[in-house]
């Protein structure tokens, strides 16, 4: 009997792993942030503490919904990478079957009709549009045709700042457009350096990412220009009230994600260098993030 219910526990617990996983928690948690430090940022009234839930879970459940259908739409592929083959619907612990679609639509539907109703049409229509750009205009129109795919995705970070800053105010100032910005310029050289270290994987699914199509010296000259412009920009807040602990934070990130991409351009054909580049873009991120959130609050 305990034998028994040991093994239906542990069942239990693999589906729950699997659902969890198909909805990309993690990368939902670091979008739903961007949005909260996006309210944070902006001048305004501030949100009552159900706004503030209803922005934090709307996000969330817009980028899960976004999430999971990449997994849904990407599972022929995705079984050719080393990275991605052990997800649910390419093991079959989950079964890509229409009820799943069924799931993601009424997550995305839910998440953008409670943000109209609770805060304004405004930052409902950003919570729509993140999650579109990522399942739709990247994972669908754009990921197997440009090597450049990334760049017009890296948008559906920058509509998380932007739903949380319409949650405050519906035309927001400088500094939530920036950090907007900001996000937009991240994704670029954040994901190329993953794509750097797992060229051969989109290579052998037929991934067309920048250094598949370019090569890894070139690409990494494009993730160092493209890493200094970032920096450049997440430096213009100064410009217009951002204080000390946000520049601290822009100065120290920023350096630290392009000395390593320094190394990078250095060594462009080691793994290393280029998992190490990828962890400063969240190091830089996170710092950014941080520091916004504690500016506003000072």
């Amino acid at each position: 009997m305990t034998t028994a219910t040991g093994i239906v526990q542990t069942a239990s617990s693999s589906r729950a792993r699997d659902v969890l996983g198909l909805f990309k928690l993690r990368i939902g948690v670091l979008i739903m942030v961007t949005a909260l430090v996006g309210a944070m940022v902006t001048a305004g009234p501030r949100l009552s503490l159900l706004q503030w839930l209803v922005l934090a879970l709307s996000v969330l459940t817009a980028s899960a919904s976004a999430g999971a259908f990449n997994q849904y739409y990407e599972r022929a592929s995705d079984q050719l990478m080393a990275r991605t083959r052990n997800r649910a619907f390419v093991t079959g612990a989950l079964v890509a079957s229409p009820f799943w679609l069924g799931v993601m639509a009424v997550m995305l539907v839910a998440a953008v009709a409670t943000a109209s109703i609770v805060l304004n049409p405004v930052s409902a229509l950003f919570v729509f549009l993140g999650a579109f750009f990522y399942g739709v205009v990247y994972t669908v129109w754009l990921k197997r045709r440009t090597a450049w795919n990334i760049v017009i995705g890296g948008l559906a970070g920058s509509f998380a700042v932007l739903a949380g800053a319409a949650a405050v105010d519906p035309l927001p100032g400088a500094i939530p457009l920036l950090l907007a910005l900001s996000l937009f310029l991240w994704t670029p050289p954040h994901f190329w350096s993953l794509a750097i270290a797992g060229k051969a994987d989109y290579a052998a699914a037929g991934v067309p990412m920048l250094p598949v199509v370019v090569g890894n010296p070139r690409a990494a000259r494009i993730v160092l220009a493209s890493t200094l412009a970032l920096v450049l920009t997440s430096l213009l807040p100064l410009l217009f009230g951002a204080g000390i602990v946000y520049a601290i934070a822009a100065l120290g990130g920023g350096g630290w994600f392009v000395y390593k991409a320094i190394l990078l351009n250095r060594a462009p054909e080691q793994r290393s260098a280029a998992i190490a580049c990828f962890l400063a873009s969240l190091v830089q991120l996170s710092l950014l993030l941080l520091a916004a959130g504690l500016d506003a609050l000072m």
